[in-house]
C-alpha cells in the first residue's frame, strides 16, 4: 500500500510540473531595446498600437518623403524590432516606410501569458490594420524574419491586406520545428508526442492549420522567400517544402543567400536589392 502511495505520488508530481517545466522551457526571452532608429540617421516616429486582449505593441514608424509604401517588419521567436533593423535601411533608401514593432511578450511591448505563431500572426494583423486605419491608400508589404515569415504568411492566408509577402528563414511546419528541439538523446520517445499535443492545446490550433506549407496554398498575393545556405536552426530545406506545397498558380519567388545563417540578419541586407526589385516588378516602379 505504501509503495502505491509513493508512486501515485510520483505520478501526480509529474503531472504537476510537466506544463511548468514546459512553459518555462518554451517561454520567449524578452531582450529590450537599448537603441533607436535615430543611431542610424533615420528620422521615426514611436507608437502604441493595441492589439488583441487589450495589450499594446512597441513600434517604431521610420519615415520616407510621399512614400505610398509601407514595409512592415516582424521579427522571430526572441528577438525585436532593433534586431531588424538593419534590413529596414535600404527599404527606407527605396523611398518606402518601414515599420518595425515587438510582438507581444517581446521587447517593449506588454506581455500576455505565452507567444505562439498565431499570437504573431494577430499582432501582425493588428499593426497592418493600424497602418491602413492611417494611411488608407498605402501598399502593405510584410518582411517577415523566422517566426515572423510564418506569422506573416498565416495573416497572408487569413485574407489579411497584405500586398506582398517576403519571408526570410522561414520554416515549414511547426512539428517540424519541434522536434528538431525535441531530439536530444536524454529525452524519452514517447514524450515527443505527448508535449507536441500538449502545445497544441494551449495556443488552441493544430500544427497542420496553421503551418506555412498548408496555408501557402490560400495566400493570393505575391510571395517571395529568401533562406540562407548555411541556417542549421532551419535548414533551406524547409524553403523547398513549402514551394512544394503551393498551388501551380501561386506566384512564389525564392532567393537562395549563400553563406548565410538562421539569425545572419546583415547578409540578408546585403540583399535587399533583391528584395526592393522583387516589389518594385510587383507593384510598378511608378507606384513605389
Amino acid at each position: 500500500m505504501q509503495t502505491l502511495i509513493i508512486i501515485l505520488a510520483i505520478v501526480a508530481l509529474i503531472i504537476i510540473l510537466f506544463p511548468i517545466v514546459l512553459h518555462r522551457v518554451y517561454r520567449a526571452p524578452r531582450l529590450v531595446e537599448n537603441i533607436t532608429p535615430e543611431s542610424l540617421d533615420l528620422r521615426y516616429a514611436q507608437y502604441e498600437i493595441p492589439t488583441l486582449k487589450d495589450k499594446k505593441l512597441y513600434a517604431w514608424l521610420i519615415k520616407a518623403s510621399q512614400s505610398n509604401v509601407t514595409v512592415i517588419i516582424a521579427h522571430g521567436w526572441g528577438a525585436n524590432a532593433q534586431m531588424m533593423l538593419p534590413l529596414a535601411v535600404p527599404f527606407q533608401q527605396a523611398g518606402m516606410e518601414v515599420m518595425l514593432y515587438d510582438a507581444r511578450t517581446h521587447g517593449k511591448s506588454d506581455s500576455d501569458t505565452f507567444s505562439s505563431l498565431p499570437r504573431f500572426a494577430e499582432d501582425l494583423v493588428s499593426v497592418i490594420r493600424w497602418v491602413r486605419k492611417k494611411r488608407a491608400k498605402q501598399s502593405i508589404i510584410v518582411l517577415g524574419h523566422s517566426l515572423g515569415a510564418a506569422a506573416a504568411m498565416l495573416a497572408a492566408s487569413w485574407r489579411a491586406e497584405i500586398d506582398i509577402v517576403i519571408g526570410v528563414s522561414g520554416f515549414a511546419h511547426p512539428r517540424l520545428v519541434m522536434l528538431r528541439h525535441l531530439d536530444r538523446s536524454w529525452l524519452p520517445s514517447f514524450l515527443v508526442p505527448v508535449i507536441i499535443r500538449y502545445v497544441q492545446w494551449v495556443i488552441g490550433y493544430r500544427f497542420d492549420d496553421i503551418a506555412p506549407m498548408n496555408r501557402i496554398r490560400f495566400i493570393s498575393c505575391p510571395v517571395l522567400l529568401a533562406h540562407g545556405t548555411e541556417d542549421q536552426v532551419v535548414p533551406i530545406s524547409d524553403m523547398h517544402l513549402i514551394v512544394r506545397n503551393a498551388g501551380l498558380d501561386a506566384d512564389i519567388r525564392i532567393i537562395e543567400i549563400e553563406g548565410a545563417k538562421h539569425n545572419s540578419v546583415r547578409q540578408f541586407q546585403e540583399h535587399a536589392d533583391l528584395l526592393i526589385e522583387f516589389i518594385r516588378a510587383k507593384l510598378g516602379d511608378a507606384h513605389v
